[in-house]
């Protein structure tokens, strides 16, 4: 049953302020420590106290010149393009994306890790090796790794080949991983032999069923970013980064039946359930077009849901099948992460192609009251190469000691960054390693952020060259500032 805009509007009169709230993130800022301003033009100010018992205080350059952390805290390198190899003997692959973490045998640590490599083969050093039997397209470069961390040994295979662009994905509750493919190229594109822009899943415990890829259609062919499973319904919710015209948010309901669980997904028709665009409306009923409209923390959207027309896009693509006014836009949708019974959401940044521009947005959505509320909107950055304000946020996860850890792919310098419950950030890392030149240099953005299922270490990737690191240290249940 569809929320109408008048039953929002009605609902919101009866309370006053609007529905109620849902999740416990509350208003992000720029600078550390500080809350977030309700103006987009605005830059939160800094806390004279800039620790003031947020955090773990100022980052400690590194020697090595790869990551600044706090005192007390260590990092070590899992997995480095180039350098560490798979079981197989070949180089680890590079542009490391999305990742997630599960239990593995004997207290080991399994990680799925994306590799982010568009077009052909030849376009790259260390593309994802052709493993017989793991094959999608074996003219496409990207796909994913598994590593599994036990102690002080590590190793790592492929999990699946010949993908393109595996930007991020999501884990399930049967303990596999979706990883999607952000590209809508087709066969005939790009040097490309099928079709790509797809789902495909990956069981990081289970190698034989990983065997014979194929995408699972019925989640669509577009730009894909992310995806989480709402256990309690069975729904996926995924993400668009895509422009020209900006992304959209999806939701996917299995057909009448369907029971998720390892490589069900797999055995769907290419039609099955129902794909559907989000669309929002305010609590005076008016349409809003695109999620930058929102310009003050705590906003609240009603959302209504709208069939996919061709979900396989064999013609247009999928955001481009919809007229204005039937569907609601964001500039590059990205990060996700189910919690707090629904779903966090990311929008990296906005600029000239939205209505109104911003430096990040992380929104929640509430899938019993169909609401979307903003939980975090960061101002523009006036200058990203002065280390101390954040922007664009793009993968994130919940953290088991309160509020979320964000992966910072912004301009400038890039960090991993805190968000306690009450809205204060605090830097957790920062990328030293300069790929660029002493005289303009340049930062690889944070990818794969998450935490161990013990939640004692802290996983996460910089992009390029690719590099996969484990952080260690004191960690602790963070005040609401």
């Amino acid at each position: 049953m569809s929320l109408t805009r008048r039953d929002f509007a009605r609902r919101s009169a009866i309370t006053g302020a609007g529905v109620a709230l849902a999740g416990s993130v509350g208003a992000l800022a720029t600078a550390p420590n500080a809350l977030a301003s309700t103006d987009t033009e605005s830059v939160g100010e800094e806390s004279p106290d800039r620790h003031g018992g947020v955090g773990y205080g100022p980052l400690v350059p590194d020697p090595k010149g790869v990551l600044a952390l706090p005192a007390g805290f260590s990092y070590r390198v899992i997995t480095y393009s180039g350098r560490t190899k798979l079981e197989s003997g070949e180089f680890t692959p590079s542009n490391h994306d999305g990742t997630s973490t599960f239990d593995g045998p004997r207290g080991a640590t399994l990680l799925v890790n994306n590799h982010e490599l568009k077009g052909t083969r030849d376009n790259w050093k260390h593309p994802v090796p052709l493993t017989e039997g793991l094959v999608y397209d074996p003219a496409a470069s990207g796909g994913c790794t598994v590593v599994e961390v036990r102690h002080d040994k590590v190793a790592e295979w492929v999990g699946i080949a010949g993908t393109s662009t595996n930007c991020a994905g999501g884990n399930t509750p049967w303990d596999t991983w979706l990883t999607c493919e952000e590209t809508e190229d087709k066969a005939g594109q790009s040097g490309m032999t099928k079709d790509h822009g797809y789902v495909f899943e990956v069981d990081p415990a289970d190698r034989r069923r990983n065997r014979n890829p194929e995408p699972i259609k019925a989640l669509g062919r577009y730009a894909h970013e992310a995806v989480v499973v709402d256990a309690k319904r069975g729904r996926l919710y995924l993400t668009e980064d895509a422009a020209t015209p900006n992304g959209l948010l999806y939701r996917w309901t299995p057909p009448q039946g369907f029971e998720h669980g390892h490589g069900q997904l797999r055995t769907l028709a290419d039609d099955a359930g129902a794909l559907q665009a989000f669309k929002c409306f305010d609590s005076g009923g008016r349409f809003v077009d695109d999620l930058s409209r929102a310009t003050k923390i705590g906003t609240v959207y009603g959302v209504d849901w709208v069939d996919v027309p061709d979900r396989d896009a064999r013609t247009v693509s999928v955001r481009k099948q919809f007229a204005a006014g039937e569907v609601t836009r964001a500039r590059k949708l990205e990060g996700m992460w189910w919690g707090d019974g629904g779903v966090y959401i990311v929008s990296s940044y906005a600029r000239e192609e939205s209505p109104v521009q911003h430096d990040g947005q992380v929104w929640f959505y509430d899938p019993k009251r169909r609401t979307l509320t903003l939980k975090v909107l960061i101002g523009v950055n006036p200058d990203p190469s002065v280390d101390g304000a954040f922007d664009g946020p793009d993968n994130i996860t919940v953290s088991p000691y309160g509020g979320l850890v964000i992966a910072e792919d912004g301009e400038g310098v890039q960090h991993l960054f805190g968000a306690t419950d009450s809205g204060r950030t605090y830097p957790i890392a920062r990328n030293e390693l300069n790929i660029g030149t002493e005289d303009e240099p340049a930062y690889s953005e944070f990818t794969g952020v998450t935490f161990s299922p013990d939640g004692r270490t802290l996983f996460a990737n910089i992009q390029e060259p690719g590099i996969m690191l484990a952080i260690t240290g004191p960690w602790k249940r963070q005040k609401r500032g």
